[in-house]
């Protein structure tokens, strides 16, 4: 085990080896932090960020719990301790809801929840013995307001965010943080084949919707307007701040959607709070 100065910062970063992943560890490297990055094959880690003293490439499946508290134990020996965590492992499907087979709901489940909550439950018993650590999860800003055709990717990010929200809460007392990032679109991978997903079977009625949506992605890919270096900078002052937010949007894109769906649910309940209210019991106050 290595001695690392208290200035310098310890990140385990899952789905490292391109994306958003590789872009947060480059960043952290860069400035002179200790990163374990973790890919299903860690040859492609080095591959893509070089071999750096500081730098540890580990094989990881997040959907296997074994595997991720053995990642987490090398991390240990190598570095002594985790204090930033990154759960950004994960990959889209596109489709609508009814058109997803019950095996492609529970792949996807199985990578972007399952497979987190495996890599933080490895995670946190050191995060809690150290009394200190920060919880990152990378949401979607599918995960604060749906949209058509990713219902079933959406509802992994919607899990997310509620997970994210109740551990904040759980873990401030022991001095661990943990907050939600929702991106909007970046300038990643993540519409080529190799990170999204279509549904095997199509429905001729959800063309209108779904199927527009299929058609705008396709123009999409590579023409998104985040720029995922600069979202790997503003991941390193999230880590530095003294009392980081529980959400954190990145992209315009992600704020325009964000106050719109606000506007919208609020809009809703004026409409609709006489019917909320009205199931109380008689002996209770409105």
């Amino acid at each position: 085990m290595s001695t690392i100065p208290s200035s310098s910062k310890v990140w385990f970063i899952t789905g490292g080896s391109r994306g958003f992943g590789a872009e947060i560890a480059r960043a952290a490297l860069a400035r002179g932090d200790r990163v374990v990055a973790t890919a299903r094959k860690p040859e492609s880690i080095e591959a893509e960020l070089g071999r750096h003293d500081n730098l540890l490439a580990v094989a990881l499946d997040v959907n296997d719990e074994a595997q991720a508290s053995a990642a987490v134990d090398a991390a240990i020996t190598r570095f002594g301790r985790i204090d930033v965590l990154v759960n950004n492992a994960g990959y889209g499907l596109l489709g609508a809801v009814e058109e997803a087979g019950a095996q492609e709901v529970e792949r996807q489940f199985a990578t972007n929840v399952f497979g987190l909550l495996k890599v933080t439950r490895a995670v946190l018993p050191h995060m809690r013995r150290e009394r200190k650590g920060h919880v990152i999860n990378i949401s979607s800003v599918g995960g604060y307001a749906a949209y058509p055709g990713w219902g079933v990717y959406g509802a992994t990010k919607f899990a997310v965010e509620g997970l994210s929200e109740a551990m904040s809460r759980e873990l401030e007392p022991l001095g661990v943080h943990a907050t939600v990032v929702e991106p909007g679109f970046f300038r990643t991978d993540f519409l080529d084949p190799t990170s999204l997903f279509k549904v095997a079977h199509e429905i001729a009625d959800y063309a209108p919707t779904v199927g527009e949506m299929r058609s705008r992605m396709a123009g999409a890919n590579h023409q998104q307007p985040g720029d995922p270096k600069k979202l790997a900078q503003a991941l390193l002052v999230l880590a530095d701040a003294k009392q980081p937010p529980v959400r954190l949007p990145l992209g315009s894109d992600t704020v325009a959607r964000i106050l719109e769906k606000n506007r919208f649910v609020e809009g809703e309940l004026e409409t609709w709070r006489a019917v909320a209210v009205s199931t109380n019991h008689d002996d209770v106050a409105v």
